[in-house]
């Protein structure tokens, strides 16, 4: 398949969703209510869903595991080293440091999908889960270092982390899923890319943040064109099957996730100037992504 074919439709769905906001009458109510039935209830059902179908062997998940540490803890030094190149003023680098290493999961497990490879989303979840409480840890030390606590609670409730743990002790130890719940986990799952992807659409927003355009810059370049050449070179060197290297680099090159200018806005930060950074990168993500697959194919 074409890769501009494989991440069109995605797109589509993210400009309908800004479309339904903007000119069609839909009000920041409703997508908020979308959201919250997509981050509470319908993606973790896709997350358990996919992994529990797909078996899995505990030392390959283990190595998968292993290099999506290395591949958030590159995008974490990345942020920082913004802040040694630009000297911006830290509390602009505060909020914007997320925009380097955090990733649409929306938009990475519907690509995962399309890849023709069968464990191709099931990896992509294990990935995913994994990643969240590394990059909730990197974004909250960013805004606020003193709020360890706050971070711990919020991850120990994060839904994305409990389907993957509930669907990998499933997996690991083979417990068997009943057919009824299954169909209801796969229904359910099967709306929440698309629901996902419309709410992504409806928080794209490019008004403010001019006076930090180096920054946003840096941010960007640096998740979508610096962390997947570190991922790229660290999969190699960790002699990664392909299908699997291909799966961590389109999670590496995924553009920053909608919820990161939520989570700036709630704890002190310049939040509108994440809304803007988030909308430029997924914006350009529909012309790096095609690269970054061409490179990978």
């Amino acid at each position: 398949m074409s890769v501009i074919l494989l991440i069109l439709p995605d797109f589509l769905l993210i400009a309908l969703g800004w479309l339904l906001l903007h000119r069609f009458g839909f009000d920041r109510a409703f997508f908020t209510q979308a959201e919250k039935l997509v981050y509470f209830v319908l993606f973790p059902a896709l997350l358990f869903h996919s992994i529990t179908r797909a078996p899995m062997a505990l030392g390959s998940a283990t190595v998968l595991l292993a290099a999506t540490m290395g591949i958030m803890l590159g995008g974490i030094a990345l942020a920082w080293l913004g802040r040694l190149a630009l000297r911006p003023d830290p509390a602009a680098h505060a909020a914007t440091a997320q925009c380097a290493f955090r990733f649409n999961s929306y938009l990475a497990l519907s690509l995962a999908a399309g890849l023709g490879w069968a464990n191709a989303q099931a990896t992509m979840a294990v990935i995913l889960g994994f990643a969240v409480p590394i990059s909730n840890v990197g974004a909250v030390h960013a805004l606020a270092s003193r709020n360890g606590g706050r971070a711990l609670r919020e991850m120990a409730g994060n839904p994305f982390i409990l389907a993957t743990l509930a669907a990998l002790a499933c997996n690991f130890l083979q417990v068997p899923i009943p057919h009824v719940a299954e169909v209801a986990l796969g229904r359910l799952g099967s709306c929440a890319i698309a629901v996902g992807l419309l709410c992504v659409g409806a928080t794209l927003s490019l008004q403010g943040g001019r006076q930090h355009a180096p920054l946003m810059a840096w941010m960007i370049a640096a998740k979508l064109i610096l962390l997947p050449v570190w991922t790229l070179a660290l999969t190699a060197m960790m002699g990664l099957p392909a299908q699997e290297r291909l799966v961590l680099l389109l999670f590496s090159a995924v553009p920053t996730s909608s919820a990161a200018h939520v989570l700036a806005a709630r704890m002190g930060g310049d939040g509108r100037l994440v809304a803007v950074t988030m909308s430029l990168g997924t914006l350009l993500s529909a012309a790096t992504l095609p690269v970054w697959l061409w490179v990978a194919g």
